[in-house]
């Protein structure tokens, strides 16, 4: 199960305009060669946490498929990575968190604050 801030999180992310998205998935992969990658990697969710991510993100972007028209597997991604960091953020870095939400930071997202206790 994810946590509430989590959720939040990927509430106010998958409500994000077609633009704003395309924009952060843009700086996501640019940010990708500054630690990004490695990032990633450090933010694996357990089997359960991904799934109930993975249905949220599908169930709400799947309503959205007229607007997002094309471009639904680049917003699955960039918030999917987001919303995995937010959900980890106690086992990366303050700069691997950093490179990994600052996408939705930059776009208005509220991206709950680093170091959190994991439950």
């Amino acid at each position: 199960m994810l946590d509430a801030v989590t959720i939040a999180f990927v509430e106010q992310a998958v409500a994000l305009p077609p633009q704003v998205l395309t924009e952060a998935f843009g700086r996501q992969v640019r940010l990708r060669a500054k630690g990004g990658k490695e990032a990633s990697r450090a933010a694996v969710p357990s089997a359960s946490e991904n799934s109930d991510l993975e249905h949220r993100l599908n169930t709400a972007l799947r309503a959205r498929t007229d607007e997002l028209d094309g471009m639904m597997m680049e917003a699955y991604a960039v918030i999917q990575t987001a919303a995995r960091a937010v959900l980890k953020r106690a086992k990366l870095t303050e700069e691997q968190y950093d490179v990994l939400v600052r996408p939705f930071a930059d776009a208005g997202v509220e991206v709950p604050s680093y170091r959190v206790a994991e439950a």
